[in-house]
């Protein structure tokens, strides 16, 4: 898909897919090349092959003009910022104390991770909520994901991307505003906070960026335990994509830009693995939901773009405690631990880091995705965490 214009202002967007794409879409999707069957019985070597199955089976049968329609009649904007294309979901709420917000997503994610939120978000009185808690909305597509534009230069990395937020939310009329992040997202809400501490009014998580130091290792408690062994699991038996899109993004694009079911794969492995499977809570990410996202990635291109992030974000990010603790966050924080999230973060990390950590709550259900899994439990964390930070 080629760059689409971007002017100095907010300017109005639809989204439009061309007919010719979408053909050309089923026609790659007819003639899908599969491997055989997994020589396991569970998920060890990645996504497993039925499931793969079902996800192109649904992909086949989804409506792209129905899901257009929906996204389209969210207010949608392009402007550029810092020399690049963003795109944006500008939600105003008719309540006129409204504090601004902006969310920003990660990996594989987008900004439809927001879609389900952000009516309860803005117009809290029409959901059931009170009209104290609504907000205006910002939701961003990083540079590279979506809409927005893929960068032709290096460095956007989240100290830059934060940085076009805090123009983006100038630009919108906005001085003071919230910020909400998981996943990238988190880093970019942490460097917007860093950055321009006087204009964040709040911070709220769903992956504070904290590390353990070296004396945190010598004599664990056993929940920090629990913590460390996750995270060594995750990095030892979980993060071969990271460490794939971090070092030869470009290499991995070919494949994504090329094959729908080598997207497919790719994006659908972390939406399973990443989310809470309980069907008491849901079963995590929906079929639906992803195919949505997955779709998103291939007629926008930006499968090689998104990847680069990773590369750029490796060699920008603070390596280790001590780094991240040098760069200390003031704002007043809040935090949601989902307990199927794959990177945990033991609380008094997070204290060293966010030195203003309000509330800290480890919840029973979601994962990697609350938006999407849990949109009416992120709805209520988001709400709580900002009455703080509201003018009287």
């Amino acid at each position: 898909m080629a760059d689409i214009s971007a002017g100095e202002s907010p300017e109005p967007f639809a989204i439009h897919v061309d007919d010719a794409d979408l053909a050309e879409l089923r026609t790659r999707l007819d003639r899908v090349r599969l491997p055989e069957h997994e020589t396991v019985p569970d998920a060890s070597q990645g996504l497993q092959l039925a499931q793969l199955s079902t996800l192109l089976t649904a992909w086949r049968e989804h409506d792209w003009h129905a899901r257009q329609k929906q996204w389209n009649a969210i207010p949608h904007y392009r402007m550029a910022v810092d020399g690049l294309g963003i795109a944006f979901w500008h939600v105003r709420s008719p309540e006129a104390n409204a504090l601004p917000l902006v969310l920003t997503h990660g990996w594989p994610g987008s900004i439809l991770e927001f879609e389900d939120v952000i009516g309860p978000l803005s117009d809290p009185v029409a959901h059931g909520g009170s009209a104290r808690d609504a907000f205006h909305l910002v939701v961003p597509a990083l540079p590279g994901f979506g809409f927005s534009d893929r960068p032709r230069e290096q460095g956007w990395n989240p100290a830059r991307t934060a940085r076009a937020w805090a123009q983006l939310m100038t630009a919108l009329g906005y001085p003071r505003f919230g910020a909400h992040g998981g996943d990238w997202g988190a880093f970019v809400s942490t460097e917007l906070a860093r950055l321009v501490p006087e204009r964040v009014a709040g911070l709220h998580l769903t992956m504070p960026i904290a590390s353990p130091t070296p004396d945190d290792l010598l004599a664990p408690g056993p929940a920090e335990q629990r913590i460390l062994d996750r995270r060594t699991r995750h990095l030892t038996d979980g993060y071969g994509f990271g460490i794939q899109m971090s070092t030869r993004p470009q290499t991995l694009g070919y494949s994504l830009l090329d094959s729908p079911a080598g997207l497919a794969a790719w994006l659908g492995e972390k939406f399973a693995a990443y989310s809470d499977p309980r069907p008491e809570f849901g079963g995590g990410v929906s079929i639906s939901q992803q195919i949505d996202t997955i779709a998103l990635y291939w007629l926008t291109g930006t499968g090689a773009s998104s990847s680069r992030w990773y590369w750029e974000a490796m060699r920008w990010v603070p390596r280790g405690a001590e780094e991240e603790n040098a760069q200390p966050v003031t704002v007043p924080t809040a935090c949601s631990i989902f307990p199927a999230d794959p990177w945990p973060v033991a609380r008094h990390w997070a204290e060293r880091r966010y030195l203003d950590l309000r509330s800290w709550h480890e919840l029973d259900r979601g994962g990697h995705f609350p938006g999407l899994e849990q949109p009416e439990l992120l709805v209520s964390e988001i709400r709580e965490a900002f009455r703080h930070s509201r003018k009287p």
